[in-house]
């Protein structure tokens, strides 16, 4: 578990908090060239990061000791060249309501950020753009009054530039940032690395159900790893932690991409890593992808909004009928299946306001489909998912908002037939070295790739029924692999 350093140009400026042994002089940190076996948090307080300053020094050596620092030299740069980073149009629109609900006249006004928290109720979404933009434990950040294009300029804070109350904000910012920096671990034995699992506690369909995350959690613990759940509401804690497991469903442009890039360029461990959400989750780049590499696949053909679309066209190359589905579509959501113009019509209305490109596809009907899951190029199990009853996929949403799905089948490695496994193995090369789930339809004994998801279900008694607490420790002797890969180097 990773040891967190506060660095202060003087202790004397830690007075108004409490006492911790995790402070640590500026000058003391220069002087030492490497603190313990462990990786370090560096979280930096200096009152000065201009060029060449000791402060700016800490930063840099601390990137270079394989600690990880906030603020990073990166971020210290484009504080000082004044770099500036651009809301979209959706948090314009909240600081502009914001602007007018607190009645705000001036031309130019300011908020303290903390560690991406702010004490201004209904900014903090905006706090926590700009903290994810400039990661730095504290940033005054202007803004103007226009309707649009806010932001003015951002800069760093110090210690002593805070007032009783902004101290008070400041600490309760720190103690929800690094937890660790004020307790005492409950047992003296410190883990060998830390893990952060993130999950959608919301989530209809999450990718792992709370017992599988109870898994994780309790086998971890037997590996000495220090692992937590966490949510979106600890996303600026991210650089806590050595390794980042993502237990909700992704997409891009969406929180668990965003969240997967700031943990690769943290260089942490990451599953699933940024490349593999992009290959992944658009169906269109996917079904290029398949056939480009010559893997067996539906043929399919691309459906533009600017185009006219007749249900015989496609038949024609497609056969009748054929399946209809939005590119970023997940557990059968924006999937449909046409069998005339009139569906088209209805199906391609809906779908177009999500996507300017469709996927049409050849339907291929199946009583179930196999999901093979593959670990770093190696099966890791695999299962029969079955159609929901009286309908052609799996999951299957009625329109008063209730969905049910099929049954399973998890079947031993073995047991599997050789061409669908050596199918999955091929299509997820191309992919990366992570964790995947390949739908596979098996015809005339050829193995057809429907789908390679970057986060596959781990539920418990569904795909661990097989392997049991043996796949999770799998898993995360992944994570423990890579990471041991990276301290060597």
């Amino acid at each position: 578990m990773r040891k967190v350093l506060i660095l202060l140009d003087t202790i004397n400026e830690w007075k108004p908090f409490y006492e911790t042994k995790s402070v640590l002089t500026v000058s003391e940190y220069l002087k030492h060239p490497y603190f313990g076996n462990e990786l370090n948090l560096v979280i930096n307080l200096s009152n000065n990061f201009s060029y060449n300053s000791e402060g700016y020094y800490c930063s840099l050596l601390a990137q270079a000791r394989g600690h990880k620092v906030i603020p990073g030299v990166e971020v210290l740069n484009r504080l000082e060249s004044g770099t500036g980073v651009r809301m979209d149009k959706t948090l314009q629109k909240i600081c502009y309501q914001w602007i007018q609900k607190n009645n705000i006249t001036t031309p130019n006004w300011s908020i303290n950020i903390y560690f991406g928290t702010c004490k201004e109720k209904g900014l903090e979404k905006i706090a926590r753009y700009i903290f994810e933009n400039y990661p730095s434990p504290m940033l005054k950040v202007c803004f103007n009054t226009n309707y649009r294009n806010q932001l003015e300029s951002i800069s760093s804070l110090s210690l002593s530039e805070l007032n009783d109350e902004e101290q008070n904000c400041f600490a309760e910012a720190l103690d929800n940032f690094n937890k660790k920096v004020w307790r005492i671990p409950k047992s003296p034995k410190s883990s060998r690395y830390s893990l952060g699992i993130f999950h959608n506690p919301t989530e209809e369909f999450p990718p792992s159900d709370k017992k599988a995350l109870g898994k994780f959690m309790d086998i971890s613990k037997k590996m000495n790893i220090h692992t937590e759940l966490i949510t979106e509401d600890d996303i600026t804690r991210l650089m806590e932690f050595d390794a980042l497991f993502i237990r909700a469903t992704t997409s891009l442009n969406h929180i668990t991409f965003h969240l997967s890039q700031k943990a690769k360029l943290a260089d942490m461990v990451v599953v699933d890593d940024p490349l593999s959400i992009i290959r992944c989750t658009n169906k269109v780049f996917l079904a290029e992808l398949l056939l480009r590499e010559k893997i067996p696949a539906p043929r399919y053909r691309l459906i533009f909004k600017s185009n006219i679309n007749t249900f015989d066209e496609i038949c024609q190359y497609l056969g009748n009928p054929f399946v209809l589905k939005i590119p970023d579509g997940s557990f059968s959501h924006g999937i449909k299946k046409i069998n005339n113009q009139t569906e088209l019509d209805t199906t391609m209305s809906d779908l177009f306001e999500k996507s300017d490109i469709l996927l049409a596809q050849e339907y291929i009907p199946t009583d179930f489909d196999w999901r093979i899951g593959i670990l770093n190029g190696e099966p890791l199990f695999a299962c029969k998912y079955f159609m929901a009853k009286g309908h052609w996929q799996i999951y299957r949403h009625s329109d008063n908002g209730k969905s049910s799905c099929g049954n399973f089948e998890t079947v031993p490695i073995y047991q599997v037939p050789k061409n669908v496994l050596k199918t999955a193995i091929k299509a997820t090369s191309y992919i990366g070295k992570g964790l995947y789930g390949v739908d596979i339809k098996l015809i005339n004994n050829k193995a057809y790739v429907i789908e390679i998801n970057d986060n596959p279900n781990i539920d418990y008694g569904v795909e661990d029924a097989v392997l049991g607490d043996e796949l999770y420790y799998r898993i995360l002797s992944f994570f423990l692999r890579e990471l041991e890969l990276k301290h060597i180097k």
